[in-house]
């Protein structure tokens, strides 16, 4: 066999082994189509990461913030919307001929206001007045006065699903002013429903 012959042959045996190396590795390359059982779990994946947003908006709309504050040994709530502010207990002026739970009047940047007492409404015992009592001032439509409380812990928010009917402990003239009861024990009271109360509303005068 002539030398050319054999070099023709080498050649063709090298190109040979190129394109069936270059073959193997365009294989690796490709991307793979996915099975069934892949496609699946891509689409679940998806559809979660979609449903995700409106599940979070939907959440945002599900919660109450309330303002937080002691009575005696127990954590009330009144929902935010309702407080005008929280202003400190100072120069308390008593009103005679008032019920027991009128505590007096306040002036609070030149407007006169009175301030209720509701352990006493509620039937809940004193502690006395420390530094710590504030007044928490609920406002709607024309109705505005302020409540006592013994300490006020903050604002917080309260997803509504946690909050549950009124505890059997609960009766009496307290559950006539409950919103609901959270997880933690947090008495909500009903806001509008104590501002538009008759019994609330003095309506007694001075007799000279």
């Amino acid at each position: 066999m002539s030398d050319k012959k054999v070099s023709s042959q080498k050649e063709q045996a090298v190109t040979c082994d190129y394109h069936r190396i270059e073959a193997h590795q365009a294989a690796f390359q490709e991307p793979r189509a996915p099975s069934p059982e892949q496609k699946k779990k891509i689409l679940q994946a998806r559809a979660k990461e979609l449903a995700r947003e409106p599940e979070e908006r939907k959440g945002a709309e599900d919660f109450l913030e309330i303002v937080e504050f002691v009575l005696a040994t127990e954590q009330y709530g009144v929902e935010s919307f309702y407080v005008r502010e929280i202003y400190p207990l100072k120069e308390l002026t008593p009103v005679p001929c008032t019920p027991p739970f009128v505590l007096g009047i306040i002036n609070v940047r030149g407007q006169i206001l009175s301030v209720m007492d509701i352990k006493k409404f509620f039937d809940l015992p004193e502690n006395g007045l420390t530094d710590l009592n504030k007044v928490i001032i609920l406002r709607a439509d024309k109705m505005e006065f302020g409540i006592l409380a013994d300490m006020v812990l903050g604002v917080r928010s309260i997803p509504t699903r946690e909050i549950q009917p009124a505890l059997p402990t609960l009766t009496g003239i307290r559950e006539d002013y409950l919103k609901g009861v959270t997880r933690a024990r947090t008495v909500i009271l009903d806001a509008r429903k104590v501002l538009s109360d008759k019994k609330i509303v003095v309506h007694e005068e001075v007799v000279p």
